[in-house]
C-alpha cells in the first residue's frame, strides 16, 4: 500500500540533522532534534534510549510478554505507533506481522536505520492536526506519554477519528505518582522528588498521571468497547529516570538550581536502596475501538 503522509510529517533522516532545528536547552545536556518551537523536556543522548529500550523490556515483562492487548486478528493491516522512540515496539510488532504496513512517528529520528521493510519511520508532532482521516488506521498504539504531551484528551480525538470502523486503539501508560501499601514512602526523598517534579510538568501544561484518566477521555472521544487489560506496577528502571525526568523541568519551570537537583536525586536514589521503603508505580492499559465490530 502506497503510503500516504500527513501534510506537515518529514521522513526520518538517516544521518544529517539540520542544526536550525535543533531547539538547545541549558538545563539539558542533549536535547531533542526537532521541529522548531517545540521543546521536550527528556533528554536525547544514548543512555536515555537505552532507558526507553530498558522501558519497553519491562513492559513486555509486566504484560507477559505482548506487545498489546486489543483483539486485533491475525492481519491488522494499517498500523501506527505514536511517539515511537526508538522504534523498538514498531518493529518487534513488524516483524509479528510481515503483512501489516507499521508507521512510527516521533519528535526525533533517533530510531535503527535496518528495519523491516514493513516498517516506516517519520518526524512528526501528535499535537499538531494528523492529517490521516482518509487513509485511516487498523490499530493505533501508544504507551508512556507521561509527562510529553500537554492536551492527551486531543491525542485519543484525533486517534479515534484516524481509525477504520472497527478498527482498535490501545493507551498504556503510567500514574506517575508514587504509591506505597504500607505508607514506607511518606517523608522520604522519593515522596520529595515527586511531589515537587510532578507539579513542575504540570505547571507547563504536560499531563503526568494519565493512566488514572485514560478510560475517560477514551469514553469522551468516542470509543466504545473500552476494556482496563492491566493495572500494574514495577521499578526496574525507576533510578535510569530520575535524572531524565527531573532536571529540566524543575531549573526550567521551578527555578531549582542544578545542584539542587543533584542533591534531591543522590537522596531519591538513597531511599530507593533502602529495603524498608517500598515505593511502587501503577501502569493501566485501556483499549477500545470504533463501533461494535469484534474481530
Amino acid at each position: 500500500m502506497a503510503e500516504v503522509e500527513a501534510p506537515h510529517a518529514v521522513p526520518a533522516p538517516p544521518e544529517d540533522r539540520d542544526e536550525e532545528n535543533v531547539v538547545v536547552d541549558p538545563a539539558v545536556e542533549d536535547i531533542m532534534p526537532i521541529k522548531k518551537d517545540v521543546r521536550y523536556l527528556f533528554p536525547n543522548d544514548e543512555r536515555e534510549n537505552d532507558r526507553l529500550d530498558m522501558h519497553h523490556a519491562l513492559i513486555r515483562v509486566v504484560m507477559k510478554d505482548r506487545l498489546f492487548f486489543s483483539p486485533i486478528g491475525d492481519s491488522p493491516g494499517r498500523v501506527i505507533d505514536l511517539c515511537t522512540g526508538t522504534g523498538i515496539w514498531a518493529i518487534e510488532f513488524a516483524d509479528l506481522f510481515p503483512s501489516a504496513e507499521i508507521i512510527g512517528n516521533d519528535l526525533s529520528p533517533i530510531q535503527p536505520k535496518l528495519v523491516p521493510p514493513n516498517v516506516k519511520f517519520i518526524i512528526d508532532d501528535v499535537e499538531d492536526e494528523w492529517g490521516y482521516e482518509n487513509d485511516p488506521f487498523d490499530f493505533i498504539h501508544a504507551r508512556y506519554l507521561t509527562g510529553t504531551l500537554k492536551n492527551m484528551p486531543r491525542l485519543l480525538e484525533q486517534s479515534f477519528a484516524c481509525l477504520k470502523p472497527g478498527g482498535w486503539a490501545e493507551f498504556q501508560d503510567w500514574d506517575a505518582m508514587v504509591q506505597s501499601a504500607d505508607d514506607s514512602t511518606k517523608g522520604t526523598s522519593i515522596e520529595q522528588y515527586f511531589l515537587n517534579t510532578l507539579p513542575a510538568f504540570e505547571s507547563a501544561g504536560y499531563s503526568t498521571r494519565p493512566g488514572r484518566y485514560l478510560e475517560k477521555w477514551m469514553k469522551d472521544a468516542g470509543f466504545v468497547n473500552i476494556q482496563k487489560t492491566v493495572g500494574a506496577y514495577n521499578l526496574l528502571q525507576f533510578e535510569e529516570s530520575l535524572e531524565a525526568s527531573a532536571v529540566a523541568a524543575l531549573t526550567r519551570f521551578q527555578n531549582w538550581s542544578k545542584t539542587e537537583v543533584d542533591i534531591l536525586i543522590a537522596k531519591t536514589k538513597q531511599d530507593a536502596r533502602n529495603p524498608k521503603i517500598h515505593p511502587i508505580f501503577h501502569l493501566m492499559a485501556y483499549e477500545g475501538n470504533y463501533g461494535c465490530h469484534l474481530y
